[in-house]
């Protein structure tokens, strides 16, 4: 496809603005990092002028075989930029989180999540595959995990969701995390006072070393989620991050910040 596109003098972006797709998406159906569905790639053939039947048929088996992690499938009928962005940490590198209200959901326990999603309106049909998703989502830790950095306002520590017991299962679930391998949890104290996170939650997913892998994903208020690959825009918010990672304490701290939360539980 990269061949395809090069020999047509186009870039990645055009490509993207053309079908109405993300740059990231391009790139990462480029360098292997994601499949591709059938019905995407007859969309790309076409725009690069790809017709001859021997060739489409080639291509489309070859889509077909290199599908998706099986558990995605399952969750079909998702927010298109949802879906997308599980599909990038499913191939990250490096992902980024920044949470202002709740643990974010790759840390967050079966219980928790449930009561998030219970409060939300939801029938019991679409909480259970609501959290079904979170806890698939979870496959990706351990030793082969991305690099992974979260910055949660401490206010998520105190918000109480589900009940005491609730708390306590899930601050326990932080803290074991906060000394895994290849991973970093901080938390941005009360004390910190004003801080960029107010902006509001945030992730930002690395595919690769190239700068022009970073997607971010916003959790605005009152809107509906979105992904932006804008390089400019995706910058500002990695400046957002680095500056929390100064307001924020070590996360060496993290576990003994959790424990002072628990002593008020009764943990």
């Amino acid at each position: 496809m990269k061949q395809a596109r090069e020999r047509l003098g186009l870039s990645q972006g055009s490509v993207a603005e053309a079908l109405d797709w993300s740059q990231s998406k391009v790139l990462r159906i480029e360098q292997g990092k994601s499949g591709i569905s059938v019905t995407d790639l007859r969309a790309l053939l076409l725009h690069y002028g790809i017709t001859e039947l021997g060739k489409v048929s080639e291509l489309v088996d070859m889509a077909r075989a290199a599908k998706r992690p099986e558990w995605m499938a399952k969750y079909r009928g998702l927010v298109k930029e949802f879906a997308e962005f599980l599909e990038l940490e499913s191939v990250a590198v490096r992902c980024r989180y920044v949470q202002t209200s709740l643990i974010p959901g790759m840390l967050q326990t079966r219980r928790y999540a449930t009561a998030i999603m219970t409060g939300g309106g939801e029938d019991l049909e679409e909480v259970r595959r609501g959290v079904d998703m979170r806890m698939h989502r979870q496959d990706l830790l351990g030793p082969a995990a991305p690099d992974m950095y979260f910055i949660i306002d401490e206010s998520a520590l105190y918000r109480m969701v589900g009940g005491t017991d609730v708390m306590r299962e899930q601050l326990l679930r932080v803290k074991e995390l906060a000394t895994a391998d290849r991973m970093s949890i901080q938390i941005v104290p009360f004390s910190a006072g004003l801080h960029p996170a107010m902006k509001g939650s945030f992730a930002i997913i690395e595919i690769s070393e190239e700068d022009d892998s970073r997607t971010l994903f916003l959790e605005e208020l009152y809107r509906p989620s979105q992904l932006r690959d804008d390089p400019e825009v995706v910058r500002e918010y990695l400046n957002y991050f680095f500056q929390l990672e100064k307001f924020a304490l070590p996360a060496i701290e993290t576990p003994h910040v959790i424990d002072e939360r628990l002593k008020h539980l009764g943990g």
